[in-house]
């Protein structure tokens, strides 16, 4: 199978929770099969991670933050204490791994430095701008790692799509094969624009929300929005996945002779 015919063939494929929802996103976009042809062991730990994140990322903290501010707290100390559970979330991930990703180590700074300047300033809005931080810097090195000047630079959900599926699987080494290939290239160029792009509007809407609406609707909002964008990349990912596998497909096809004209009798 030539080159065009695989353009897409494995573009499937990464804020803890956005990026790694992207990255599968991106996973799942060149895939052959569909999820009812996954293994039950994949669909069931899908469903431990959405469980996860909904729970930890998302219930939990909104939850914690409302019985405090009922029971009187300030709305710095809560939305301080409310942080606890994605940094433990983060922090149980280095645990199990036994190594500090990237994307986790931005999420635990950000909590961080909002909980501190949040304390220091008294500023609730600080605290949930931790939030937009490493989306924000993810935006950017998403951006960054396509302006790199070399022709065959490996734009950053392309290295965290390989990171995820792994290198040294079968599919790993099939991404890294392709990877010759200008037009398997160009996709993850444009993938990767694509998300940059996201992340970083992404974080500019969530500081308009922040200062735009009160504490508590800004940290629900705030808690959703990733996931809503993370839904709708990871959808328009496997749509341009698609596309482009299907076009790279019709381009290797080869052309149906034209029907012969008989001879006048």
């Amino acid at each position: 199978m030539d080159a065009s015919s695989m353009d897409a063939s494995s573009t499937g494929t990464t804020s803890a929770g956005t990026t790694s929802a992207g990255t599968a996103g991106v996973e799942a976009a060149g895939r052959d099969t569909g999820p009812a042809c996954e293994p039950a062991a994949v669909r069931g730990g899908w469903l431990r991670s959405v469980a996860t994140i909904v729970i930890v990322d998302i219930a939990m903290p909104l939850a914690l933050y409302s019985g405090l501010r009922s029971a009187g707290v300030s709305a710095v100390t809560a939305l301080v204490l409310s942080g606890v559970f994605p940094a433990l979330s983060v922090l149980a991930g280095l645990v199990r791994h036994r190594r500090l990703e990237v994307v986790g180590a931005l999420v635990l700074a950000g909590i961080v430095l909002g909980a501190v300047l949040g304390l220091v300033l008294h500023s609730p809005r600080l605290v949930l701008v931790e939030g937009s931080v490493p989306t924000a810097l993810f935006g950017i090195a998403c951006l960054g790692s396509l302006c790199s000047g070399m022709p065959r630079a490996r734009p950053l959900m392309y290295g965290f799509a390989l990171e995820f599926i792994g290198p040294d699987s079968a599919r790993g080494r099939e991404m890294s094969d392709l990877w010759r290939h200008d037009g398997y290239r160009r996709v993850w160029r444009v993938i990767t624009a694509a998300w940059g792009a996201a992340f970083l509007f992404e974080a500019a809407l969530r500081i308009v929300v922040i200062y735009s609406t009160s504490t508590g609707t800004a940290l629900a909002i705030s808690k959703v929005t990733p996931w809503v964008f993370a839904g709708v990349m990871s959808a328009w990912t496997f749509a341009y996945g698609t596309y482009r596998k299907r076009k790279g497909e019709r381009a290797a096809a080869p052309s149906a002779p034209a029907p012969s004209t008989p001879a006048p009798s």
